[in-house]
């Protein structure tokens, strides 16, 4: 029998022929989801020797067919009722994850142990890691990669990328904090330790600026052990002169400086904004 990405590739190559009916694809795609749901697989991660990200397609191939496989249905949780294709996730206690009462994940996702839901919502695909806290009215969409340690203020909004199988999710790196009403979209990326300010919007098209050298340093890519926030910069057009988006790097930090929340806050009080 082939293996099981080569199963997902097959299955893929047909999938317009495909529907509920067919229950030997469901339990190979099924088979694909509960290795994302225990977290024996993930749909992407960040090559430690040259620092790109690598997406495993085929993973996300799976999560396609999944919707194309499963047929709605009714779920009652509790006093609450649901119409979906997908169960919920379970077995938080054993997984040690504390999930508040307002919280939820779907199956496909993965919580590691230590991690803490307040009333929020983690997508399939999406990958949380140990001891990351996710706040209240936080989301983490579709596929996002999340790294332990992080902070996910309230209201933070980690956007989904499924389609095109091909294209890099969201990637926030180990022990980074997320300030409230932030927005990471479209497969930006937050680099290990860094910190974004309040109601910062990041995506691919995004400039990154170095508020010392009035460099440009990326897009859509936060670097490490850095201090950001939300910024402007002004630009002609015929029309006249409008003020864009940026994303301005206020500090950087010491590898593997924690976070402390007073100086965080003097940091950034210097220029009129807060963690």
């Amino acid at each position: 029998m082939a293996d099981l990405p080569s199963q997902i590739a097959e299955l893929w190559d047909r999938a317009s022929e495909l529907g509920p009916a067919d229950h030997d694809a469901l339990a190979v795609v099924t088979e694909a989801i509960d290795l994302l749901d225990t977290g024996q697989a993930r749909v992407a991660e960040v090559d430690q020797a040259t620092g790109e990200v690598i997406v495993h397609e085929w993973l996300k191939q799976a999560i396609l067919l999944l919707f194309r496989l499963r047929s709605m249905e009714t779920m009652e949780v509790g006093p609450f009722e649901y119409v979906d294709k997908l169960p919920l996730k379970r077995g938080y206690a054993g997984a040690a994850v504390r999930v508040v009462p307002g919280a939820s994940a779907r199956w496909g996702s993965f919580l590691g142990a230590g991690v803490v839901c307040m009333p929020s919502y983690v997508n399939i695909g999406a990958r949380v890691g140990a001891d990351t806290m996710v706040d209240t009215w936080a989301t983490v969409g579709s596929c996002a990669q999340i790294g332990e340690r992080v902070h996910l203020s309230g209201g933070v909004g980690i956007g989904g990328v499924l389609e095109p199988a091909q294209a890099a999710p969201v990637i926030i790196e180990d022990e980074a904090m997320i300030g409230s009403r932030c927005m990471v979209t479209q497969g930006a990326r937050v680099g290990r330790g860094a910190v974004l300010g309040e109601g910062t919007i990041l995506n691919p098209s995004i400039p990154v600026i170095d508020a010392e050298s009035g460099d440009e340093v990326g897009r859509g890519h936060v670097p490490p052990w850095t201090v950001a926030v939300q910024a402007s910069r002004r630009r002609e057009f015929a029309g006249g002169e409008f003020f864009l988006p940026c994303v301005l790097v206020l500090r950087h930090l010491t590898e593997g400086q924690r976070h402390d929340k007073a100086q965080l806050n003097d940091i950034l009080r210097q220029h009129g904004v807060s963690a």
